[in-house]
């Protein structure tokens, strides 16, 4: 038996608005520590990784651990069908190919439920290690989204670059170039509206914008959103939720068609090389290249011993394998039965 009661029906619209464009369909993971949902995009670049504690629900129960397999904008309809202040309940008995979500007013006049059927979804649950990052940027949310909303109109790709002079968003397009810089701003009355900055390195790394404005989509959930950076590993764009826990979305960078084209031709031109280097210069070649032309010569030198061998043995066998060196023997041959015998040698000289 699993079921959630959440006061806060709101919530989880706002979680389904954030996912819901990046992920059609996706496996809820239910617990006794919590509810989370991890899932990649359809062109497996970015993923999204939902975590929403037990502690957080004012109800929750879950006998044994099991996954929903929902899809995310079915889901979403369902959602949408409650009020925004409506008490949100969730259940799904064990063994059951549904789900049903209850929606409840506060003041408990009007109660609606609505049946769903489950989905059998193959997925992989990936291990996400905890990771050093070089730069961390905590900023308003909402500044984050204008930002992203307002180089989309200049371009496809944003430059993030963290220094010492703080984060520079900037991207280039047809009809020019943007760049917004954010400085380092804890002077503010506010909280969530200062801009921190942790850099242990400058990092500077290139995403697509249409997934940044995806991400975007989470900023009604938190006031702030952390960017962390590293060269070596993907962006992680994450918002906490209230204190229930986080939605966090990982994006791989891009690579500009520029580096691209030039790392492919700079391996093409290698694979080249190497292909019109390992006949002429065979001696220059790495072991394993030299090894297959060491294997073809000694086929060639060890055919001379063998014809030369069956000489000493039998007259017949030199005969037949090699016509040339019997016109350099006859000279040996004739002195000797010359001496010995003539009718040996006449029989030789007739042949």
């Amino acid at each position: 038996m699993f079921e959630l009661r959440l006061v806060q029906g709101s919530l989880l619209k706002k979680v389904l608005e954030a996912i819901k464009d990046l992920v059609n369909d996706a496996n809820f993971d239910c617990s006794a520590t919590g509810f989370s949902l991890q899932a990649m995009d359809s062109s497996h670049v970015a993923l999204v990784s939902l975590l929403l504690r037990s502690e957080g629900f004012e109800h929750y129960r879950c006998d044994r651990n099991f996954t929903m397999g929902m899809n995310l904008g079915n889901m979403a309809k369902m959602i949408k069908c409650a009020d925004n202040d409506d008490i949100v309940t969730i259940k799904a008995d064990d063994g059951s190919d549904t789900v049903t979500f209850m929606f409840e007013s506060p003041s408990q006049d009007k109660i609606a439920d609505f049946e769903m059927k489950l989905m059998d979804i193959d997925s992989e649950h990936l291990g996400i290690p905890e990771s050093e990052y070089e730069a961390i940027v905590r900023m308003p949310s909402a500044e984050f989204a204008r930002i992203a909303k307002d180089l989309s109109t200049i371009g496809d790709t944003v430059v993030i670059s963290v220094s010492k002079e703080g984060v520079k968003f900037s991207t280039r397009g047809d009809i020019g170039t943007a760049n917004i810089v954010c400085r380092q701003n804890t002077s503010v009355d506010k909280p969530e509206e200062a801009t921190i900055i942790e850099m242990q390195e400058p990092v500077s790394l290139t995403f697509a914008l249409r997934y940044m404005n995806s991400f975007t989509k989470a900023t009604p959930l938190s006031n702030q959103v952390t960017i962390s950076l590293s060269s070596d590993l993907p962006v992680v764009v994450e918002y906490k939720i209230a204190e229930m826990g986080y939605i966090r979305f990982y994006l791989a960078p891009k690579i500009e068609e520029e580096d691209a084209e030039a790392y492919v031709e700079t391996n093409t031109k290698v694979e080249t090389k190497t292909k019109k280097e390992a006949k002429p210069k065979a001696g220059t070649k790495p072991k394993v290249e030299s090894m297959a032309l060491v294997n073809v010569e000694p086929e060639e030198e060890t055919k001379p011993p063998i014809e030369i061998t069956p000489k000493t043995e039998t007259n017949g066998e030199v005969q037949v394998m090699n016509m040339e060196p019997e016109v350099e023997s006859k000279p040996l041959i004739e002195t000797k039965p010359k001496a010995e015998t003539n009718g040996e040698a006449e029989v030789m000289e007739v042949e």
